[in-house]
């Protein structure tokens, strides 16, 4: 039987006199697609580098698979940061970019089985025909399609995605999301992705998140779940969040 992959126990994380993360407690099953969503401010990335392991807590704890976030095997871990945060001037290729994900750190001549690793993780997202274009030439969804392959390169059993539809157009898009579904599908790999998207959430994600500091709500997907909650994380009535015709 499968255990949680993500375990949330009180958890507050604080920012000098600021609470970004009060109380959160929340259990994420094993294969889980989790779609993230909140106000501005409401915890979200915290939440993620939280996992992350680049914040701790004052009071709780999290724990993946068990085991604390810095005590997690790396490979266990993929993560797809926002591709505008990249600075597009940067003179490498988009393989260079890809077999970073292997150990975090720029590589030499890519050479035997780190490149056959790249390779084969740039085909696995459709973009084995972009291995030796720079970074420069790429497209938003070209760039995340490189990411992605960046944060599946060591077949991860969690992933973690930072609104990963920014900076790309509406095919790109889905694009994004046929692969993240058909890796998940072969790997049983749990999903966490940070969204604005309410629409991507119902249809897309197994699971909805909603946060405000502390857990507004946690559950399967649905249009009714997400009226709910969104009601409830944004404190007003009647607001279109343009997820399937609700209001």
């Amino acid at each position: 039987m499968k255990g949680p992959a993500i375990e949330a126990d009180n958890l507050t994380v604080r920012f000098g006199d600021y609470i970004a993360l009060k109380e959160l407690t929340v259990v994420v099953p094993e294969s889980a697609f989790v779609a993230v969503l909140g106000p501005n401010g409401a915890g979200k990335s915290t939440f993620l580098k939280a996992c992350l392991g680049l914040v701790q807590p004052i009071l709780g704890s999290l724990r993946l698979f068990n085991n604390p976030p810095d005590s997690l095997p790396a490979e266990w871990l993929g993560y797809v940061p926002q591709i505008k945060t990249l600075d597009r001037t940067f003179p490498a290729l988009a393989m260079e970019l890809v077999a970073t994900g292997l150990n975090r750190t720029w590589p030499g001549r890519l050479r035997g089985d780190k490149k056959d690793k790249v390779v084969h993780a740039l085909e696995q997202v459709g973009a084995g025909h972009l291995a030796e274009r720079s970074l420069s030439r790429l497209s938003g969804g070209e760039l995340q399609r490189i990411y992605l392959a960046r944060g599946l390169i060591r077949e991860p059993r969690l992933v973690l995605l930072d609104e990963p539809a920014t900076g790309i157009d509406p095919a790109g898009e889905q694009d994004m999301f046929r692969v993240l579904e058909s890796y998940q599908s072969k790997s049983q790999a749990t999903i966490l992705m940070i969204t604005h998207d309410w629409h991507t959430a119902v249809h897309h994600a197994s699971h909805i998140l909603v946060l405000n500091r502390k857990a507004i709500g946690f559950g399967e997907s649905s249009p009714e779940l997400a009226e709910t909650l969104s009601r409830e994380a944004f404190g007003h009535i009647g607001h279109d969040h343009s997820y399937g015709g609700l209001s």
